[in-house]
């Protein structure tokens, strides 16, 4: 086959360290502007960003060119250089270290869409940690609670 084809939508999330809410109305809509544009400049051509004050959902088209990994800390090293560009009081900002990164059908991608950009209200109810244990076990995803939150 001469070319290469690929259509993976990837479900990401990540917390800020210590689920700290650093994401405060003033800066969240520019930080999700800013990772949806690093991510474009990645070559991913289909990218939604959503989230809450201590945390972020990326829904995304992976694309071909990047290993997951090396995508993640990517997004999140530059996103964090950024962020502390937005005030003295973000020097200290940091992301958690781990992530969650989840596989989306083209099927669900709507639905998955719509969650996302509804995180502000689906967060007046529930927490971050309730909400990634609650994907974790959706996928099967097999944890340690002692090592998913730092």
């Amino acid at each position: 086959m001469p070319q290469s084809l690929t259509k993976l939508y990837a479900h990401l999330v990540f917390s800020t360290k210590n689920r700290k809410p650093w994401l405060d109305e003033p800066i969240r809509p520019r930080v999700h502007a800013y990772l949806a544009t690093t991510i474009r400049d990645m070559d991913c051509r289909w990218v939604v960003v959503g989230g809450a004050d201590d945390h972020v959902h990326i829904l995304f088209d992976m694309g071909k060119k990047h290993a997951p990994a090396e995508f993640v800390e990517h997004i999140k090293r530059e996103s964090s250089k950024f962020v502390k560009t937005l005030g003295n009081q973000y020097q200290r900002f940091y992301w958690q270290r781990g992530y969650g990164m989840f596989s989306v059908s083209p099927i669900l991608r709507d639905d998955a869409e719509a969650y996302v950009r509804n995180q502000e209200e689906h967060h007046r109810t529930r927490s971050f940690q309730d909400e990634f244990r609650a994907m974790l076990n959706k996928y099967g995803i097999e944890f340690d609670e002692r090592y998913v939150w730092d």
